[in-house]
């Protein structure tokens, strides 16, 4: 380890310096403190960093010691953004002073803290906890009530508050119910106490479809037909590359976005002739299950075509998909592209004709996800195969019996996608895209 102390005085607001032999370890500059800071990635791919202490307060020997102690606590799977987050919040919990009576709000951030945060991904604890906190913050009489004072007009009015969203007013219903049943198991309130929540506008609140372009076009399951696939697809070279190579894995491969953002150099694997792709466990949508196994997938066509552009242009940390700007690219990223390139979206109407807009409208990443799953249907593929192929987990008896691993099958049908998509395709794989 090198530190060069002079050199870590002259940096201005904004400015860092990497600590040498320390991968992600560096000093920072702020407006008048700098601070060393340990940067690393997630198992899925996402930049983060924790704050180890102030310079020169804490020593160049006492942040590598502190940097060594994150490192190792990382590669045992810890969190470490998640486990400074909930410290804090305890530390905070310990100084504020406590409700005489247990609120509806204590109710909640025991629920938030003791659940939320220990048992779903960041992403899915902050959505819980900001939908949870905004109805609290919304409803301060509710919030200060005694759990057994709730009445199911209470939970009623707070469910209606948001019937204007079907969907939120669902998961807001779910995430209350939820709260209590753990308050009650964990004896936090009398088992007498009534759960609402669980009963109250039950089977009443259903989504009436998204709006396009002011019109409310109901429900339905969106796919691309034929026609509308070679459509897109002659018109990829329109799209910059990370764009159009997501568009492309979604159909050839009818995997999840996360999946193929979360992609990585040691996810794949040259077997004689085939590429495969194999995502790991933790990285699908089903890792919360006991009988989940890592989700294959073998390679054809632009989708391979993509991959191997992308492993050989991959950085130290191996992960493919990644913007302009070096951070990894999001599913979040990728369905905001495509709905600023829709003409009814805000951004393509500011453009006006100076914007290319997208000759196949209405759709979203998951409608990909979709067609490649109704093509292989069309194709003639087997509903259980199909499914193996999506990474669906199959029905719990199912789950119990068959442990068919489907590589075989997953060759053969994906091939036959394969040779279905290049059909509709313009002649000639990987088009050139707009850089």
């Amino acid at each position: 380890m090198y530190f060069d102390a002079r050199a870590a005085k002259l940096l201005q607001p904004g400015q860092s310096m990497a600590i040498e032999g320390c991968p992600g370890l560096r000093i920072v500059a702020g407006k008048s403190v700098k601070t060393w800071i340990y940067r690393h990635r997630d198992p899925a791919g996402a930049l983060k960093q924790v704050r180890l202490g102030a310079w020169p307060s804490m020593s160049a020997q006492a942040a590598v010691a502190a940097w060594s102690a994150a490192r190792d606590a990382r590669s045992t799977g810890v969190d470490l953004v998640a486990q400074r987050r909930k410290a804090r919040q305890e530390a905070q919990a310990a100084t504020r002073p406590q409700p005489a009576v247990y609120d509806v709000a204590r109710l909640v951030d025991d629920y938030i803290t003791g659940h939320i945060e220990v048992e779903r991904k960041a992403a899915g604890a902050t959505a819980a906890r900001n939908i949870l906190q905004s109805a609290l913050q919304a409803h301060p009489a509710l919030a200060a009530m005694a759990p057994a004072d709730v009445t199911r007009q209470h939970a009623f009015d707070l469910i209606d508050w948001r019937k204007a969203t079907p969907t939120q007013a669902q998961k807001l219903r779910s995430l209350m119910g939820a709260a209590w049943d753990y308050a009650l198991d964990a004896g936090r309130i009398d088992g007498a106490t009534p759960n609402w929540w669980r009963v109250v506008m039950r089977g009443r609140l259903r989504s009436k479809g998204k709006i396009v372009d002011g019109q409310r076009v109901g429900r339905r399951r969106r796919y691309l037909t034929d026609a509308e696939v070679a459509t897109l697809l002659a018109w990829l070279p329109n799209m910059h590359q990370l764009g159009a190579d997501v568009t492309v894995m979604y159909l050839w491969t009818g995997t999840r976005g996360a999946e193929i953002l979360s992609m990585r150099a040691e996810h794949v694997v040259l077997d004689g002739d085939v590429l495969w792709w194999t995502v790991p466990k933790a990285l699908t949508k089903n890792a919360r299950f006991d009988d989940a196994v890592d989700l294959r997938v073998p390679l054809f066509g632009r989708a391979r075509g993509v991959v191997q552009r992308r492993l050989d242009a991959a950085g130290d940390d191996g992960l493919l998909f990644v913007a302009e700007s070096g951070r990894p690219y999001s599913q979040h990223d990728y369905s905001t592209y495509i709905y600023d390139l829709q003409p009814y979206s805000p951004k393509s109407k500011r453009l006006g004709r100076q914007r290319e807009v997208l000759p196949v409208i209405d759709w979203t990443a998951h409608n990909l996800r979709r067609t490649a799953r109704t093509m292989l249907a069309a194709l003639g593929c087997p509903n259980e195969v199909g499914e193996a192929i999506v990474g669906h987990m199959p029905r719990d008896i199912e789950a119990t019996y068959n442990a068919h691993s489907y590589d075989a099958e997953r060759l053969h049908w994906l091939a036959r996608l394969d040779h279905k998509l290049d059909s509709l395709a313009p002649s000639g794989r990987g088009l050139p895209v707009r850089p």
